[in-house]
């Protein structure tokens, strides 16, 4: 399993009339935590993008445990579970500064031939970066 932590701290404009985290701005954060994960694997987003290689989401879902507040400072666990084929799961788990479970999610993407704009396999390169975790 491949395991990355990003850190975010919420900022005003995130936040609802509460002072929560408005949902929406879930997937904005493991949009974050996603792309970051893969660099830090020394695998960047737009170079496969570049490569003519697109990643959409799939599929969403996200459970909300507690509310994330105006300034907490937020740690976005990745975890890739499983070795990518034409589809990448990916898992999240964010966390408050005491370690309070807030939310957990997952995101399947597809990779996509951005010219046939058909489903294509996971780029070789990523899945070498990945075989040592998987």
């Amino acid at each position: 399993m491949y395991i990355h932590e990003e850190r975010i701290r919420v900022c005003y404009a995130d936040t609802d009339q509460m002072g929560y985290v408005y949902y929406g701005n879930y997937a904005r954060y493991y949009e974050i935590g996603r792309v970051e994960s893969l660099r830090s694997l020394g695998f960047s987003y737009k170079k496969l993008e570049d490569s003519g290689v697109m990643l959409p989401v799939y599929e969403h879902s996200s459970r909300y445990h507690q509310p994330a507040k105006y300034d907490d400072l937020l740690t976005v666990k990745v975890l890739i579970k499983t070795m990518p084929t034409v589809r990448m799961l990916f898992s999240y788990e964010i966390c408050n500064e005491e370690g309070t479970l807030l939310n957990t999610g997952e995101t399947t993407l597809v990779f996509i031939d951005k010219h046939s704009n058909k489903i294509t396999k996971a780029p070789a390169d990523l899945v070498q970066k990945l075989r040592p975790y998987l």
